[in-house]
């Protein structure tokens, strides 16, 4: 067994034990806590026997799964999906942590009776839904990264429809639709992408390091990554599509919530750059004009969407919406600065919206609401939980300094050096940022303090533990963020390598006799 097989099989095993063996509520919450903390461990020792610079995928594993169809069970890891693994590893046990009485606070809040199988459920639900990510980031074979896209659904539906608050029977139905309506279309390209590799290899291959080496007719091309980008761009999600987000974050508990948008969501701009750009070199070219117009609205709309909100969980979702259009910016402006930008993206809005929700889960934890006008003030009983809202919202807005900023401004430097323009359009949206947060921290905890949150408790010990490592993470690569763009940088110039593109020259002429 390698060490890939061994990450998943570890919350596999994990989410049968705390789903099926009886035990109390406190009981299954440390045994979910305790599986994560090995999963995370696990993965720091792939994380260590990865070479960056070395093969593009490695640690790699493939096993017969199918062998009518050519279709196996591979295993593998890139730059990319090595820093996503260590993404879903770190936040899932700070989730389990930082959402101790989730389910509780839920079911007080919907009405329901209390049930020790409703704990067992959602934290097995958790763990399962780990495994299921852990083996799509590492997936090398194209079906069965599909067959887990539509899988993992499963999951994240129960965790919304049966855990959530609100209209969640709804939100979960809305995520279903659009997530399958996606993977439809997906289907039917996977379909002809396996089609074209029997006719041109002679053997049908849906293993990912071969399919990059076919050379794929371009009109064949344009249909077939149509279908995978439509897929990816709802899970992101990309604007028009991108409705299903802020119901599903608004009817989820904060720690669903931060797992859906946290690092399931990554799923969209993960695809793009490890299928649709490889597979379909010459159709991303000829699409990324439109992507790019996408993306930019993507960026404004739910900035502006955002800072009119009143629900704090659907604000994060629209804030999440802008974001996610940086992120496929810097991808389709083919530039190497761009895509290490939406990379470390990727890894950044993942710890910013993590400490975003965190912290309105303890404020709703406290208030038992998620409406912004139900608190006024509260930096005057709680000045720690203030200082983290502070804290989380200079990271979601790039403060320098943050981990946020460096990625943000790859991306806007690479937009600049392709298409001006475009780069000066994404900048202005710097500026909403600037605004939905400064207003939301504003309207939450400056003020006089009102009758009903005067009496409010700061953090616990509990609370401050589960914030600790992401503030450390932060603020770490914020300041040093060599340890991931050394895995990235040889990353993305095997991208930019198979896609044939290159960085523009220089716009600004060397002085004579300087050196290039």
């Amino acid at each position: 067994m390698g060490i890939l097989s061994l990450l998943i099989l570890v919350p596999l095993i994990g989410s049968a034990v705390v789903a099926f063996v009886p035990a109390s509520p406190t009981r299954s919450k440390q045994l979910a806590l305790a599986f994560t903390v090995v999963t995370f461990v696990v993965a720091v020792v792939a994380y260590l026997q990865f070479s960056p610079g070395g093969e593009q995928f490695q640690l790699v594993e493939s096993y017969q799964w199918i062998p009518a169809l050519g279709v196996t069970f591979s295993l593998g890891v890139d730059g990319l999906g090595l820093v996503l693994v260590f993404l879903a590893t770190l936040l899932t046990p700070l989730v389990i942590l930082a959402g101790w009485n989730d389910v509780e606070d839920a079911q007080a809040q919907n009405g329901d009776s209390q049930s020790e199988g409703q704990v067992r459920g959602y934290f097995g639900l958790m763990l399962l839904l780990l495994a299921m990510t852990l083996t799509l980031f590492t997936a090398l074979d194209v079906f069965l990264f599909y067959f887990l896209f539509e899988a993992v659904l499963i999951p994240v539906y129960f965790m919304i429809g049966r855990y959530g608050v609100g209209r969640r029977s709804y939100a979960a139905v809305k995520f279903l639709v659009f997530s399958l309506s996606g993977g439809l279309v997906m289907l039917a390209g996977l379909a002809v992408l396996w089609y074209v590799s029997a006719q041109i290899t002679g053997e049908p291959t849906l293993y990912l390091p071969e399919l990059i080496d076919i050379d794929i007719d371009p009109t064949v091309q344009t249909w077939i990554f149509w279908a995978f980008f439509i897929a990816f761009a709802i899970k992101a999600p990309l604007w028009p599509v991108t409705t299903w987000l802020p119901d599903a974050a608004g009817s989820s508990t904060p720690g669903t919530a931060i797992l859906l948008i946290g690092v399931l969501d990554k799923l969209g701009s993960f695809g793009m750059l490890r299928f649709c750009l490889p597979l379909f070199p010459d159709a991303a070219e000829s699409a990324a004009p439109v992507i790019i117009v996408l993306s930019l609205i993507s960026i404004f709309y739910g900035g502006l969407i955002a800072i009119g909100q009143t629900d704090m969980k659907r604000m994060i979702g629209y804030i999440s919406i802008s974001h996610f259009g940086f992120i496929i910016l810097g991808i389709f402006v083919f530039t190497s600065e761009g895509q290490v930008g939406s990379s470390f993206y990727m890894l950044g809005h993942g710890l910013s919206t993590a400490l975003l929700f965190m912290v309105v889960g303890y404020m709703i934890a406290r208030r038992k609401t998620s409406t912004i006008a139900e608190y006024h003030g509260l930096s005057t009983p709680t000045p720690l939980l203030a200082g983290m809202l502070l804290f989380a919202g200079l990271t979601a807005l790039a403060l320098p300094g943050m981990s946020t900023f460096i990625s943000e401004f790859l991306v806007l430097l690479g937009s600049f050096t392709r298409v001006p323009w475009v780069g000066a359009v994404a900048t202005l949206g710097i500026i909403l940022a600037a605004v939905y947060i400064l207003l939301f921290y504003q309207n939450t905890m400056t003020g006089k303090v009102t009758e009903k949150n005067k009496n409010l408790k700061d953090l616990n010990l509990r609370e401050r533990v589960a914030l600790a490592p992401l503030v450390v993470v932060v603020v770490v690569l914020g300041f040093y963020p060599a340890p991931v763009l050394n895995v990235l940088n040889p990353y993305v110039d095997d991208v930019m390598a198979q896609v044939g593109a290159t960085d523009p020259p220089p716009t600004v002429p060397l002085a004579t006799g300087v050196q290039p």
